[in-house]
């Protein structure tokens, strides 16, 4: 399972990335959007933990980018605010799947991205179409 983690906050995206790797993920870490941006582009994701708050562009628009590129990628948004806590984040980013705060256990973190980063029978199709 491939995972990017994009977190302005190197030292709790490199804590998110040693449980994951604990697990066995393959896991990125990027801390800018323009960094994520770039790793979209050159690998492919099954989940991508992306922080609301980053520090130099929208989520938002790397949520957007991350669909247009991997449409099969899921995302887990992580925030330390209230913002979006009505659950409008899921009307705004096709391919949220979860909305956690940031000082979720790190175990917990892992636990939901293994959940989202499984291969449904229609994502495998996918990737073996993709694959040629």
């Amino acid at each position: 399972m491939q995972t990017l983690i994009v977190q302005s906050n190197e030292s709790l995206g490199l804590l998110w990335e040693r449980h994951l790797s604990r697990l066995g993920v393959d896991v990125t870490v990027a801390t800018t959007g323009t960094d994520a941006m770039d790793r979209i582009q050159s690998v492919d994701f099954d989940v991508i933990v992306l922080d609301l708050m980053l520090d130099d562009r929208n989520a938002l628009t790397v949520a957007d980018f991350a669909y247009f590129r991997q449409p099969d990628a899921n995302i887990v948004f992580v925030t330390d605010t209230t913002f979006f806590s009505d659950g409008s984040i899921f009307a705004l980013a096709a391919n949220a799947r979860a909305f956690i705060k940031s000082d979720t256990a790190p175990c917990d973190l892992a636990a939901i991205v293994q959940h989202y980063g499984q291969v449904s029978p229609a994502r495998a199709a996918h990737q073996r179409l993709a694959a040629g």
